[in-house]
C-alpha cells in the first residue's frame, strides 16, 4: 500500500511507467525525491524539485514508447544515458540503467548501459540516496532497498553503497558531496568514509573547477553549514580548493578570544541566517556567506605584533584581493567576484565610525555599499561572535542607530540615488570644455561635496564648481 504522502509523486510518475510497462520495461523512481518522501515521515519534508527514473529500457527504446504523450522530448543526455521529457507540469529524466567509472585522471566517466537496478544503485553516491521506487501496475510502488539507506536514513548515518573508496573513485566531487549532507540532514559519517576521504582528498584536483564550486555554493546555503564545513576542513578536502580556509586555523585572533580565525570564520557564515532582512530587503544568503567565509582570509598574511599586541591591519584589502584571485579560480561569474570581494573589503568599514553617525558618514556608508548596503549591514552585524553580552549589544545598538540613521537620511535626500548636483553635460557646457579626464574629476569633486554635505542645489553647486576650476588653474 502506498503511504498518502506517496501518491501525487506516484501518480505522476505513472504515465510513464505504464507505457514502459507496456514496452516490457521497469520503471523505478530514484534519487533525491525518494530520499525526501521518507524524510517527510520523520521531519516534514517534502518531495521537490524535478522526478528522476531509472530503466531497463534503452534510450531508443524510452522515446519510441513515451514520445507520443509527452508535451516535450529532449535528448542531450541521450549519449548519458538520459532522455529528458515534460508531462503534465512535471518535468521527468529518464536514465537506463548504468554502471559510470571516472578512470585515472579523467574527469569524465565512462557509461556502459546495464538491466540490474541494484547494480545502478550500488554506483550511487551515498545509502540514503540509493533507494528505489519500482512504479508497478495499478499505480503500485514497491521499495527497493538493497543497501540499507532507509535504515541509514533512520539513524542519520552517512555511508556509501559499496566501499567508500570505488565510489569516491567513481566521482570524487562526492567527497565533498558529503560535507553537504552532513550538514543538511545532521548525518553523521561512518569511520570508513571519513578515512577513505583523508586518503583520496588529493583526487579532488581531476574535477572542474565549475563542479567544485557548484558544490561548495550548495553547501553555503544549507541551514546550518557549520559541520559540513568542519569535515571539509578536517579531511583536507580544503587543501586542494580552498587552502586559505585551513590556513585560518593557525592564527589566534585575541580580538574575538576565538581558539583561532577558522573557529570564528565558520561562526560568522552559520550566523548569516536564511531570510535575513536589512535596509528593506531580503539578503542574498549564498554571497553573505561566502563573504563571510571570505571576510578574514588575509589574517595570517596581515598578522603583526606590536606594542599593543597583534594586529591585522588592512587585512580587508589584502583579504579582497585574495577573495577575488581564489574565487577567479573556482570560476565564478565576475558578478559573483565583484560582489564578494567588496563586501570583504568593506565589512570593517562600519567601525570605523566610532564616535556617532553624521550625516556625513551615513552618507558614504550607504554610496560605498550600494546594492549590496542588506547584504554589508547583515555581515556586519553576524561578525560579532562574542560571548561578552555586554559587547555583542553595545554593537547591536550601533547598527540599530546606523539603519535608523540611514532610513531618515534616504527620506530626505534619496540616498538610493545619489549623484552630483550637476551633471557631465551641465559641468561641460558651464565649464566650456569637452569630454575628458576634466569632466571625469569634477563630477568626483561634486560628488564629494554631495556626500559631505547634502544636498547643494544647481546655483551653489555651480559656485563651488567655479571656485575648483579656478584654483586647478592658478596650480
Amino acid at each position: 500500500m502506498v503511504p498518502e504522502r506517496f501518491r501525487p509523486v506516484i501518480d505522476a510518475v505513472e504515465p510513464v511507467a505504464a507505457r514502459l510497462r507496456d514496452g516490457g520495461y521497469r520503471t523505478y523512481l530514484v534519487g533525491g525525491v525518494v530520499r525526501d518522501l521518507f524524510m517527510d515521515e520523520a521531519g516534514g519534508r517534502t518531495a521537490e524539485g524535478d522526478l528522476d527514473l531509472t530503466t531497463d529500457a534503452h534510450p531508443s527504446q524510452v522515446k519510441a514508447a513515451i514520445g507520443d504523450i509527452v508535451d516535450a522530448l529532449w535528448t542531450q543526455g541521450e549519449t548519458f544515458g538520459t532522455i529528458g521529457c515534460r508531462l503534465g507540469g512535471h518535468t521527468f529524466e529518464i536514465t537506463t540503467h548504468r554502471a559510470e567509472i571516472y578512470r585515472g585522471d579523467s574527469r569524465k566517466p565512462d557509461v556502459t548501459f546495464g538491466d540490474d537496478v541494484d547494480h545502478d544503485l550500488s554506483r550511487r553516491d551515498f545509502t540514503i540516496n540509493a533507494m528505489a521506487l519500482e512504479v508497478t501496475a495499478h499505480g503500485h510502488a514497491e521499495l527497493i532497498d538493497p543497501h540499507g539507506g532507509l535504515a541509514d536514513l533512520t539513524a542519520r548515518r552517512l555511508r556509501t553503497p559499496l566501499d567508500p573508496a570505488l565510489s569516491f573513485g567513481d566521482d570524487p566531487l562526492r567527497m565533498m558531496r558529503a560535507a553537504r549532507f552532513i550538514a543538511r540532514f545532521g548525518l553523521t559519517p561512518d569511520d570508513a568514509l571519513v578515512d577513505a576521504v583523508k586518503e583520496m582528498a588529493d583526487r579532488l584536483s581531476i574535477v572542474s573547477a565549475e563542479r567544485v564550486r557548484d558544490e561548495l555554493d550548495k553547501l553555503v546555503v544549507v541551514g546550518d553549514p557549520r559541520d559540513g564545513m568542519w569535515f571539509l576542513v578536517r579531511t583536507g578536502l580544503t587543501d586542494h580548493f580552498l587552502p586559505e580556509l585551513p590556513a585560518l586555523e593557525v592564527e589566534q585572533d585575541p580580538i574575538h578570544r576565538h581558539k583561532d580565525v577558522l573557529a570564528h570564520t565558520i561562526a560568522v557564515v552559520n550566523n548569516v541566517r536564511p531570510g535575513a532582512v536589512a535596509a528593506g530587503r531580503e539578503i542574498d544568503l549564498r554571497l553573505t556567506r561566502l563573504a563571510a567565509l571570505f571576510h578574514d582570509v588575509a589574517k595570517p598574511a596581515t598578522r603583526a605584533v606590536g606594542p599593543d599586541g597583534v594586529s591585522f591591519h588592512h587585512h580587508e584589502v589584502v583579504g579582497a584581493r585574495m577573495t577575488r584571485n581564489r574565487m577567479r579560480a573556482l570560476k565564478y561569474s565576475n558578478d559573483d567576484v565583484s560582489a564578494v570581494s567588496e563586501l570583504v573589503y568593506l565589512h570593517l568599514r562600519f567601525h570605523t565610525y566610532r564616535m556617532g553617525w553624521s550625516d556625513r558618514a551615513v552618507r558614504r556608508y550607504v554610496r560605498d555599499a550600494g546594492d549590496l548596503l542588506p547584504e554589508l549591514n547583515v555581515l556586519t552585524r553576524c561578525d560579532c561572535t562574542t560571548r561578552n553580552r555586554r559587547k555583542a549589544e553595545a554593537l547591536s545598538l550601533r547598527m540599530d542607530e546606523l539603519e535608523d540613521r540611514i532610513v531618515a537620511l534616504a527620506s530626505q535626500e534619496e540616498l538610493d540615488a545619489m549623484r552630483p548636483d550637476l551633471d557631465g553635460n551641465q559641468i561641460m557646457s558651464h565649464l566650456s570644455i569637452g569630454p575628458g579626464r576634466e569632466v571625469g574629476e569634477a563630477l568626483q569633486f561634486l560628488l564629494d561635496l554631495r556626500l559631505d554635505e547634502g544636498p547643494l542645489g544647481p546655483e551653489e553647486a555651480t559656485r563651488r564648481l567655479d571656485a575648483w576650476w579656478a584654483e586647478r588653474g592658478e596650480a
